[in-house]
């Protein structure tokens, strides 16, 4: 218990230093947030008058401390771009559907490599396992962006699955919405599934090689049990840091892949807010993503203790 409650500590402590470092990173930016929003034929009067009124003319650490106490209470702030539009409103509106989109490509890698990855395993230097790995690295190979446009084209223009950059809101239709982040989903999931698989089943096979696997096959003990109720378990602990990165990265928004098939994701929202400097959009962004990142480290840990005790000495 006190083991947690450090690891708490210091994932609040973290997180802190980087609202920090993420808040003055935006405030030594050069450019003028004042001037940007009003435009070229502002005054130089005008943009002094919306400075006070904005606060950039407050010191760095009063500003930090008035965008921390609403942060804490999921108050960024308005945003820069969109007059009279709170940045928690912007963010919990396309939010959801990169959760959404992460959910199923999630669903999807773990449904799809952990089955192959074992078979890969099981059978290794046979056809299926052969035929996997070369396989697997041609999907590696292929960029995501491509993996789109091909399926946008394939599925999306010549077999009419889904109509391509009509996407539809979970608040109107979430079978709609749905089907349509199914095929994103799946351009994202593609060079996942192919690095999870061979990260799985490099994994079994060392695991296949230790001494406490020959020791039970000493023993008669079935070949499906020693896999499944001992190897497996202890495969899973490297491939489990290599999941959460993946989770991470698409939580973080899918930048390409979201453009290509036009979803109104978190991504596409991040890249808009930069090129236009709206600095609370981008700041809570970035917040949001360090955050999702440290917090799955946090989990992998826990996850750690549960699958290997030893993690606990």
């Amino acid at each position: 218990m006190k083991k947690i409650i450090r690891k708490i500590i210091t994932l609040i402590i973290t997180l802190l230093c980087i609202s920090f470092l993420t808040f003055s990173a935006f405030a030594i930016i050069p450019g003028d947030a004042a001037a940007n929003k009003l435009g070229k034929e502002a005054t130089a009067e005008r943009i002094e008058q919306l400075r006070e009124e904005m606060g950039l003319n407050d010191p760095l650490p009063v500003r930090y401390g008035r965008w921390l106490s609403g942060a804490v209470q999921g108050d960024f702030g308005e945003s820069y771009r969109y007059d009279g539009r709170t940045v928690q409103s912007l963010i919990a509106r396309r939010l959801p559907i990169t959760v959404l989109l992460a959910g199923i490509s999630l669903v999807i890698i773990i449904i799809v490599s952990v089955p192959l990855g074992i078979l890969s395993a099981r059978f290794s230097g046979r056809f299926v396992d052969i035929f996997s790995s070369q396989l697997t690295q041609v999907i590696m190979a292929v960029p995501s962006f491509f993996l789109g446009i091909l399926m946008t084209y394939v599925f999306g223009l010549v077999l009419h699955w889904y109509q391509p950059g009509k996407f539809v809101s979970p608040d109107e239709n979430l079978w709609a919405s749905l089907q349509y982040l199914f095929f994103p989903a799946l351009a994202i999931a593609l060079p996942k599934i192919a690095m999870t698989m061979r990260f799985l089943r490099n994994s079994v096979l060392t695991e296949m090689r230790k001494d406490y696997v020959r020791t039970a096959t000493s023993k008669g003990m079935d070949e499906n049990r020693i896999l499944y109720h001992h190897v497996l378990k202890n495969a899973l602990i490297p491939v489990v840091t290599f999941v959460a990165m993946v989770v991470a990265e698409i939580l973080a928004g899918s930048l390409v892949v979201e453009q290509v098939f036009s979803v109104p994701g978190v991504g596409i929202l991040l890249i808009s807010s930069i090129s236009s400097r709206d600095y609370p959009v981008v700041q809570a962004l970035v917040l949001y993503i360090t955050s999702v990142v440290v917090i799955l480290n946090f989990l992998v840990d826990v996850i750690y203790e549960a699958l290997d005790p030893r993690v606990r000495v």
